[in-house]
C-alpha cells in the first residue's frame, strides 16, 4: 500500500501545485515586475515616488473585468507596505457598497480609525467625518506618512453629487497633506463622468489594462503549467511533465484551440478559469496534462445557453433564424414575420427543399423563437399590433448560429451551405 501510495504521489502532488498556482494571482503576475514597460511597475513608480517625495498623486486602472487590474494593484500595494511598512495607511472602498457620500466619509473615518487605533464614532455627521478626514491627512502629512485611498467600481462614486470625491481630492490640494487616490474602472470614459470641479483638481493619469496578446497568453500558460524543477517532486516525474507540456505547446491543434479561446474571451480572468478547467480533467492515473484536458476545458467553459436552445429547436425553426440572418446579411435592418415568409419562400423556391410548411405553422415556429428569446421585438407597441407585423432582431450572433447548426444533430445540409454564402 505505501508504495502504491507513493507512485499516486507526485501527479497528485502536481495537481495540488497547479491549483494553488491558479488560486494565488501574486503567483500567476509574477513575470510582471521584470518588465519596465508593464503597468506593475509604471503604478509601483507612481505610487512609491508620492511616499519618496511625500506629493499627493491620482491615477485610474482602467480595463475589461478579468484584465488584472485589482490584482496587479494588490501586488503593488503588498510589495511597498513591505518596503515602507510604517508610512502607507490603504484605505479600500467599494463602489457597490460605499457609492453613497455618507457611507463612503463613515467607512473611510472607519478604516482611519483602526489604523491608528483611533476611537471611531458611528452618530458622526458628513460634515464631521470630513473634517476627521482632512485633520487626518494633514497629521499624517506632518509626519511623512502616505493615505493611499483605493476606490473600487469608480464609476459609481463619479455619480450623484460627487461630495465625496471633491471633499478628497480637495483636502489633498493642502501642501502638508501626502495621499494617493486609485480608482479602478471597466468603463473607459469614467473621467468624463467627473464634474469640472473634480475633474480640475484629479492628475488625469490613466494605467489601461488590456487583455494579453497571443504570445503574452503563451508565456503566462507556460509560467503557470511548468512544473519546477528544484521542489519535492520527483525530477525524473518533473522533467517528462514539463517535455510533455511543451510539445502540447507546439501541437498545431493546440494553437488553434488557443485561437478559438481568445476570440471568445481573452483577458487573465477568463485564461486563469480556462488552465484550472483544464488541471482539473487532468487524469491521476496517468499523471500528465493532454491536450485532450484542454479540449474538455474550453468546450465546458464555451457553453452557452443560446446554443443549447438552438439544439432543442425544430428544423422549421432553424430555417426561420437562417433566413433572419440572410436578412441582415442584405442589410435589412428592420424585418418582421412576413418579411421572414418571403425569404423562406424564396430558400423553397431556389433549392427546391422538402420543408416547406403552411403560414400558420411557421406563424407557431416564430412565437416559440419568440418565446425561446433567441429573437425579440424591437418595438414598445404590447399587444395593439399582431405579432407577424412587429419587427424583430435575432439575439445571437451569427457566428453562435453557425455553431449551434454544425452542433445539431439531423440539420438539413442545405441551411449550412446558406450560412456559408
Amino acid at each position: 500500500m505505501g508504495r502504491e501510495k507513493e507512485k499516486e504521489n507526485p501527479s497528485e502532488k502536481a495537481l495540488n501545485l497547479l491549483r494553488s498556482r491558479l488560486s494565488n494571482p501574486n503567483f500567476i503576475f509574477k513575470p510582471l515586475p521584470n518588465s519596465p514597460d508593464s503597468n506593475y511597475s509604471k503604478l509601483k513608480f507612481i505610487i512609491s515616488s508620492s511616499v519618496t517625495e511625500a506629493c499627493n498623486n491620482s491615477i485610474l486602472l482602467l480595463g475589461p473585468r478579468g484584465s488584472g487590474k485589482v490584482a496587479v494593484l494588490e501586488l503593488v500595494l503588498s510589495d511597498l507596505l513591505q518596503q515602507y511598512p510604517e508610512v502607507i495607511s490603504v484605505i479600500r472602498l467599494n463602489g457597490l457598497l460605499h457609492s453613497d457620500d455618507n457611507c463612503a466619509l463613515k467607512e473611510i473615518a472607519r478604516q482611519l480609525c483602526i489604523e491608528h487605533q483611533l476611537l471611531f464614532s458611528k452618530v458622526a455627521s458628513f460634515d464631521d467625518n470630513s473634517q476627521f478626514m482632512i485633520t487626518m491627512l494633514r497629521e499624517c502629512g506632518l509626519a511623512h506618512k502616505t493615505i493611499i485611498f483605493v476606490l473600487d467600481e469608480f464609476d459609481f462614486f463619479a455619480q450623484g453629487k460627487q461630495r465625496l470625491l471633491y471633499s478628497l481630492l480637495d483636502a489633498m490640494q493642502s501642501v502638508t497633506s501626502q495621499a494617493v487616490v486609485i480608482g479602478v474602472s471597466c468603463r473607459l470614459d469614467v473621467d468624463q463622468l467627473l464634474e469640472k470641479r473634480v475633474r480640475s483638481r484629479f492628475s488625469h493619469r490613466k494605467l489601461l489594462f488590456l487583455p494579453p496578446s497571443k504570445e503574452d497568453t503563451e508565456r503566462f500558460m507556460e509560467h503557470i503549467l511548468s512544473l519546477p524543477v528544484d521542489s519535492s517532486l520527483p525530477h525524473n516525474y518533473t522533467v517528462e511533465f514539463n517535455g510533455r507540456l511543451k510539445k502540447i505547446f507546439s501541437d498545431e491543434r493546440f494553437k488553434e484551440l488557443v485561437n478559438n479561446y481568445l476570440s471568445f474571451n481573452s483577458t487573465i480572468g477568463h485564461l486563469v478559469r480556462f488552465l484550472f478547467q483544464a488541471v482539473s480533467y487532468m487524469d491521476l492515473d496517468v499523471g500528465f496534462l493532454s491536450l485532450e484536458n484542454f479540449k474538455t476545458a474550453l468546450s465546458s467553459i464555451q457553453r452557452q445557453p443560446k446554443l443549447e436552445c438552438i439544439r432543442d429547436c425544430s428544423i422549421l425553426e432553424l430555417y426561420m433564424l437562417v433566413c433572419m440572418k440572410r436578412l441582415e446579411v442584405k442589410e435589412q435592418n428592420s424585418y418582421n414575420f412576413n418579411s421572414v415568409m418571403t425569404e423562406y419562400k424564396s430558400i423553397h423556391d431556389s433549392f427546391q427543399t422538402s420543408d416547406y410548411y403552411a403560414g400558420n405553422v411557421c406563424l407557431r415556429a416564430f412565437e416559440h423563437l419568440l418565446q425561446r428569446q433567441l429573437i425579440s421585438l424591437t418595438d414598445n407597441r404590447g399587444n395593439n399590433q399582431s405579432v407577424e407585423f412587429r419587427p424583430v432582431k435575432l439575439l445571437i450572433s451569427p457566428a453562435e448560429l453557425h455553431q449551434g447548426l454544425q452542433s445539431y444533430h439531423s440539420c438539413p445540409a442545405i441551411l449550412l451551405k446558406l450560412m456559408d454564402r
